[in-house]
Parts: structure tokens; sequence; C-alpha cells
């Protein structure tokens, strides 16, 4: 799994790109409380050599608590920035900072 970032000169957000080698996948999304933890419109794309890949704009000097959602199940990214206990789910998010 990788994490690219891209800060933007021209506005405050900076571009992430969230990369899942899956070969046997059908789905994987990213989903966090930037979206409500919703699949929908956070879905990667599935490339020719099996990695999922995906995208997208977050405003600068945030957190943000994710997890790929892959096939129905959650994992955690292992080069995420840091990790963040959650009650609610009784687990670790990883976590995104921009």
């Amino acid at each position: 799994m990788a994490i690219k970032k891209q800060y933007l000169k021209s506005k405050p957000v900076c571009k992430v790109t969230f990369s899942v080698p899956a070969d046997e996948a059908k789905k994987v999304a990213v989903v966090g409380d930037f979206n409500n933890w919703n699949p929908k419109g956070s879905k990667l794309k599935k490339l020719k050599n099996g990695t999922f890949k995906g995208t997208f704009e977050f405003p600068n000097e945030n957190s943000y608590e994710f997890r790929y959602l892959v096939d129905g199940n959650y994992i955690n990214d292992a080069e995420a920035d840091r990790f963040q206990w959650n009650d609610y789910a009784g687990t670790e998010n990883a976590v995104l900072e921009v």
C-alpha cells in the first residue's frame, strides 16, 4: 500500500493518491471521517497490474481517520502517518495528516 501527497501552490489543498495492491479483490474504496465512512464517491479504480488507485483532494492542515474497504473488509494502510484508537470500531484507524 502507498500514500502519495502532492501539495498545490494554487489552492490550500493536498492531492492524495491511495494505492492498494489487491489482485483478488473486486471492489476497494477509501473511507473515513472525511466522507462519513461512506464508500460512494471514494472507490478506487483497478489497474491492469491488480493495484487499486485513486486520487482525492483534502483541505490542508487537517488530519483524517481512514481505512480501506476491500470487498467488505476494513484494513489499515501500514504507511499511514499514524494510527488512532477508535472506541466505536473497537480498533485502530489509520490517520492521514495533510
